[in-house]
């Protein structure tokens, strides 16, 4: 029995199966028979994970075949009563750079994952990811995937695309956004950014990859005053914890007292303000030391847990579940809301069932 707070996890993730993506793929590509056994996502980060693990004589637990049927069971197993999933290699959706195939992919992955997973079950939710080299199709395909599909929210790729979130060509994915309730999520994945192709160990690059990412995309989206634009919208962002947002915070209120505002004529409240306002939702780590200080800051309704299932196994998840539910310094109250009531609201499923 669930506790009575409703556990729920905000990111999860499925590994995708291409070959079964190939069978949703549009004309002409779904007709290409040799498209069935090529990489149809860019690859990743240069360090290869299984290699890495030889050389350092290292062993690291992996769940690789994770359908609906053992996410199911892995909600059971953590009390959890449900989850969004994220894609892995299609976080690297910004990356493709032929716009006639971005936006049959972008599809396809969507259709496959309500086939696959949420047309499953009722407790699996999922994020679409949008064809962004196309703003004007990306919107339309956001409209399909909430009303036709059930998806309760969408991925914004955090690196990849020529223009970073901030730009106004991206607005009209924003406003269907705002129009149809759901949230757009910042989220990273293993990349080579411009200043970490240089690091000659693996450690190095995925310290800073998501972070990176983070700071980089809301530093574009605040000063380029998004959020005053859409007030309405909700924005997510996910898989580099809390700290570097009180970090981001501290140097972008900084720049305005110094006068720098001038150059952002389109933000009219500060970066404190438009964080503490409801729209921005983060994820945190469950140990992470500067956690009271960040609620102390921004609150504790804009926190959401994530087990990152399957990229971790299930011991990994419960371990870290545990961290938060055995923490002094939190409130029992505060507990509910990282472990479930955020998300429910950040993803607008307050009337979901245990």
């Amino acid at each position: 029995m669930a506790p009575a707070y409703g556990m729920f996890d905000a990111d999860g993730h499925i590994f995708e199966k291409e070959a079964e993506i190939f069978d949703f793929l549009d004309a002409p590509f779904g007709d290409v028979e040799r498209l069935r056994g090529a990489r149809l996502f860019p690859s990743g980060d240069v360090w290869n994970k299984t290699v890495l693990d030889v050389i350092d004589g290292v062993h690291h637990e992996k769940v690789r075949d994770v359908g609906a049927e053992q996410w199911t069971d892995f909600l059971d197993e953590m009390e959890l009563d449900g989850t969004v999933l994220y894609p892995s290699s299609a976080t690297r959706i910004g990356f493709v750079k032929e716009i006639e195939f971005a936006i049959p992919l972008a599809k396809a992955y969507n259709s496959w994952l309500h086939a696959r997973y949420l047309s499953q079950s009722p407790r699996l939710g999922g994020v679409a990811i949008l064809p962004l080299q196309d703003p004007a199709l990306a919107a339309a395909e956001l409209r399909r995937a909430v009303t036709e599909l059930g998806f309760v929210g969408a991925l914004l790729p955090g690196v990849g695309l020529d223009r970073l979130h901030g730009d106004r060509v991206y607005d009209q994915v924003f406003e269907t956004a705002q129009e149809l309730d759901v949230p757009l999520v910042v989220h990273g994945g293993a990349t080579m950014m411009p200043g970490l192709q240089e690091f000659d160990r693996a450690v190095k690059t995925r310290t800073l990859t998501h972070p990176f990412a983070q700071l980089i995309q809301l530093t574009d989206i605040m000063f380029n005053g998004v959020f005053d634009r859409f007030p309405r919208l909700r924005m997510g962002f996910m898989e580099a914890g809390i700290g570097w947002a009180i970090m981001l915070l501290d140097r972008m209120e900084r720049s305005i007292a110094m006068g720098w505002s001038v150059e952002a004529p389109d933000m009219k409240r500060t970066p404190y303000e438009t964080l503490t306002s409801g729209q921005l939702y983060f994820h945190c780590e469950m140990d992470e030391e500067i956690l009271p200080y960040a609620i102390s800051l921004l609150g504790d309704e804009n926190l959401l847990y994530a087990s990152d299932f399957p990229h971790q196994p299930p011991r990994y998840c419960m371990e870290d579940m545990r961290k938060l539910q055995e923490r002094p310094d939190l409130s029992e109250e505060t507990k509910s809301r990282i472990l479930g009531e955020n998300a429910r609201r950040f993803y607008h499923l307050e009337g979901e069932a245990s």
